[in-house]
């Protein structure tokens, strides 16, 4: 009898050790049976995928052409995200076309224009130029009733100024009281004036003329020029209808690699081995037609600028099909009679 207990405490070790041993197993069991209703779900759906997909290759095999239509590649395959995407951007390139340049687009938009304007003339700018504004304005430039009286034959004269770095200092103030007065100005509200800012300057100018006045040219102009108006007129009369005309006093000329030289360019390495910069327009006077005007303003954001507002133009024109037009009349610093611009 005394030997019982010790047989009974026996099967309990046995039987309490063999419970323990068991539960690594069973977790085991379980993680292996999920991972297989897993594999065989997913073996399942791939089977479900090919099995669509063979139908309706039957299905276009039937019908011809023997290819399945993008439509249901889209749909099978989960990409319908994209699809939307393929579209939004066929719908932004449409817009584009419809604004920018394409030349019997431009046409029929122009006979639907009530008043079509000549040239919209943009005249740079500082704020430290007031004088210089006031000679111009009692020189070459028409001022008061006289500007107005201008602007009813088609042509648009504005100071081109940005804001200062520190907005609405008193040189934001003093030049909206002399725009208050003078009523001359076109204020790039989005561009920082500074001379290091000039490229910028000169897309944001032709970006902002073209959507504020339907004119056929758009004119650059510096502030250390004087303009011959009826003679730039003239000649503006006399290249009517003429679209994707580039226009100007055409240079090419050194790029400076030196840091520190007078127009050091630090891009100078992108301009080849001679180191010289391609045709281009002197930038004391440029003149653009409306649809190279436009084609700025719509791709304005993607535009690449240089050191040199003259030089980033030209980059921009080289790219599309523009007709190249060296004219001697605006080489403002040439000694010919006939020329339309001379340094101030």
């Amino acid at each position: 009898m005394e030997g019982l207990p010790t047989t009974t405490q026996a099967e309990r070790r046995w039987r309490s050790k063999n419970l323990q041993t068991s539960k690594p197993s069973l977790v085991m069991a379980f993680f292996s049976c999920v991972a297989w209703l897993y594999v065989a779900g997913r073996l399942w759906q791939d089977a479900e995928n090919r099995t669509l997909l063979s139908n309706l290759l039957k299905k276009n095999i039937e019908q011809r052409p023997k290819v399945l239509t993008v439509e249901d590649k889209l749909m099978v395959l989960g990409c319908k995200d994209l699809e939307r995407r393929i579209v939004e951007v066929e719908m932004d390139l449409t817009l584009a076309k419809s604004q920018g340049y394409l030349k019997h687009q431009l046409r029929q938009s122009e006979s639907s224009s009530e008043q079509k304007l000549l040239a919209v003339i943009g005249v740079y700018t500082g704020f430290g130029s007031h004088l210089k504004r006031n000679t111009f304005r009692g020189s070459w430039m028409p001022k008061g009733d006289a500007l107005k009286k201008l602007e009813e034959r088609g042509v648009v004269i504005r100071f081109v100024i940005g804001r200062s770095a520190n907005r609405g200092d008193s040189l934001d103030r003093n030049i909206d009281e002399e725009n208050r007065k003078t009523k001359d100005f076109l204020i790039l509200e989005g561009h920082e004036e500074a001379q290091e800012e000039l490229p910028k300057k000169v897309k944001l100018f032709f970006s902002t003329a073209v959507q504020n006045w339907d004119a056929e040219f758009y004119i650059k102009v510096d502030d250390n020029i004087d303009i011959d108006l009826e003679g730039l007129i003239g000649l503006l009369e006399r290249r009517r209808g003429q679209d994707s005309a580039y226009i100007g006093c055409m240079k090419s000329g050194e790029v400076v690699a030196e840091e520190g030289r007078p127009w050091y360019e630090p891009e100078w390495w992108k301009f080849g081995d001679e180191k010289s910069y391609f045709r281009h327009a002197s930038g004391s006077l440029l003149i653009l037609t409306k649809n190279l005007a436009r084609y700025i303003n719509i791709n304005s954001a993607s535009l690449k600028t240089y050191a040199h507002d003259d030089i980033s133009v030209g980059s921009w024109i080289m790219g599309v099909q523009a007709t190249y037009i060296d004219d001697n009349r605006l080489c403002c610093s040439s000694i010919r009679q006939d020329k339309v611009c001379s340094e101030a």
